[in-house]
């Protein structure tokens, strides 16, 4: 038994360095891909996006929490295990929609719950920085689809994690978090 315990132990502790790697050298891209691309002239542009699943999209900065994430487009596991995961059916900004970010509570999105209205979320990318302001907290059942939904003409960034916190399995509800464009 204490020959299986130590496996487990040392099985996880190489999974939590595993994930922290990918997600150092997801950010690691992104703040290349970010710095890389000239600033467009007017944020103001409708702006096309080209991504695949698993491509490094951004940086998600949360200063409340000090914190700097990648964001890789799709959201099934692997994308996660690299960072915070963008909702493929939902836009980027300035697109004038809804943008939906999916992370785990354990790791990208650990102490979510310590964010409060007023808050600031900005999301890095190629073309500009655009900064978020959280209006509204709340918590729905893993199926509701309805914080996936179009919010056009305005835009809403909405970030997404397994509730409650503390559970160390699976949860069937969700934190909900959305804030609006405010530059």
């Amino acid at each position: 038994m204490l020959t299986a315990g130590i496996g487990l132990i040392g099985y996880a502790g190489y999974h939590i360095f595993k994930q922290k790697t990918e997600q150092d050298n997801a950010l690691q891209e992104a703040k290349a891909q970010v710095v890389s691309n000239e600033e467009p002239e007017t944020k103001e542009e409708i702006s096309t996006y080209s991504f695949e699943k698993g491509d490094v999209v951004g940086i998600l900065q949360i200063p409340a929490l000090n914190r700097e994430l990648p964001i890789i487009e799709g959201t099934d596991e692997d994308e996660l295990e690299k960072g915070v995961g963008h909702y493929s059916s939902t836009k980027l900004p300035n697109q004038q929609d809804r943008i939906f970010l999916a992370g785990h509570r354990d790791t990208v999105f650990k102490q979510m719950g310590d964010l409060q209205e007023g808050d600031q979320l900005k999301v890095e990318m190629s073309n500009g920085t655009f900064t978020y302001e959280i209006y509204e907290m709340f918590v729905v059942k893993e199926d509701d689809m309805s914080v996936v939904l179009s919010t056009s003409p305005d835009e809403i960034l909405t970030l997404s994690t397994c509730y409650p916190f503390e559970y160390l399995s699976s949860t069937v509800e969700r934190y909900i978090i959305n804030a609006k464009r405010i530059d």
